[in-house]
């Protein structure tokens, strides 16, 4: 097997401790419920669109969750959201406040409730895709939230910002937007985040990066800042060169058009477990779009893409460090 696809299925050397045991560094014991949602319901109501066939369609509801700096429709609308419609494949979208570059402790409240509240609405479990903060946020949700995990299925996350980035070193220098703070390498967020387990039962988590990643780094298969390892749940870490060796997507390809993120994911979904490499035919290699995306409105849809994250980045409040962990993350709140 290539060091780039890794697949772990849960063994006792692997697996959390037990729900009610301590957890390292003093964090909250992984079966403890969390706290109420601290957004009013209004504010949260607001945050999630669906599709019409969420709760007719015999497929699961795919959860789709935007990267820092953007919204679902900036992110999703000319793509994803496209291919899951055309395939009869119904999704709902969860909007993070500000732009996804707030305290993400706060946006994954929001996506508490988008779990919730899709699992209610399909009758049934849901799945999860989301995108560089938007494929780790999720996590939160599972991590502090614990009645969440019955709800989730398959989660894909394209490059993922797991356990954060070095890039954000130089640029919280002299004070950055609250989610790059807690994107940073080994900060406190990020500790609580990846306390006890990474991963739970019952979940498959497939989690697709690039080699070429510029945002999440390192991102190389030796050293994956995306990739998972610890938990009960099911593991796939591959990287989209592991399939097709000169596929360069960066960052903001993996979350907008790139075919091999794309056919992973799709994979993940059909079959209900981790994406299986060796189920993506080597054509995709030659598709230089996924599904979904326009080729007519390309270039119009990507440029306006890269301008909403810029615009994001120039006019968002800076803070001098990094926002406190909320109380419920501790083992004494």
């Amino acid at each position: 097997m290539s060091a780039a696809i890794r697949v772990t299925e849960p063994t006792a050397a692997s697996a959390a401790p037990p729900a009610g045991a301590p957890v390292a560094g003093g964090f909250a014991p992984l079966g403890r419920p969390g706290p109420a949602l601290t957004p009013s319901a209004a504010q949260l109501a607001a945050s999630l669109t669906c599709t019409s066939d969420v709760g007719t369609s015999a497929r699961r509801t795919i959860l789709l969750v935007p990267g820092t700096t953007l919204t679902p429709s900036v992110n999703f609308s000319w793509n994803y959201e496209r291919a899951f419609s055309a395939n009869g494949m119904p999704w709902c979208a969860v909007t993070l406040p500000n732009n996804a570059m707030g305290d993400i402790a706060t946006a994954g409240e929001y996506v508490v409730n988008a779990i919730r509240v899709a699992a209610k609405r399909s009758g049934r479990s849901i799945d999860i895709l989301g995108y560089s903060q938007g494929g780790m946020v999720p996590r939160w949700a599972l991590r502090f939230w614990p009645d969440t995990r019955e709800h989730v299925d398959s989660f894909v996350a394209l490059d993922p910002s797991n356990h954060g980035t070095a890039d954000a070193y130089p640029i919280c220098a002299v004070g950055c937007a609250p989610a790059l703070w807690q994107q940073e390498s080994g900060s406190n967020f990020l500790a609580a985040l990846n306390s006890g387990a990474e991963t739970f039962a019952g979940i498959s988590y497939t989690v697709v990066y690039s080699d070429t990643d510029e945002v999440v780094v390192p991102n190389l298969p030796i050293a994956s800042s995306s990739s998972l390892s610890t938990g009960t749940g099911s593991i796939a870490n591959i990287s989209v060169q592991s399939i097709c060796p000169a596929d360069l997507s960066e960052h903001l390809a993996m979350g907008s058009y790139d075919p091999v993120g794309y056919a992973l994911a799709i994979d993940a979904f059909s079959r209900g477990a981790v994406a299986k490499p060796s189920d993506v035919p080597l054509s995709v290699c030659l598709s230089l779009l996924q599904p979904g995306v326009d080729p007519t409105a390309f270039a119009g849809n990507y440029a306006t893409y890269v301008a909403y994250i810029a615009g994001v980045l120039g006019s968002t409040p800076h803070v001098s460090a990094e926002p406190a962990l909320p109380p419920y993350v501790y083992a004494k709140p």
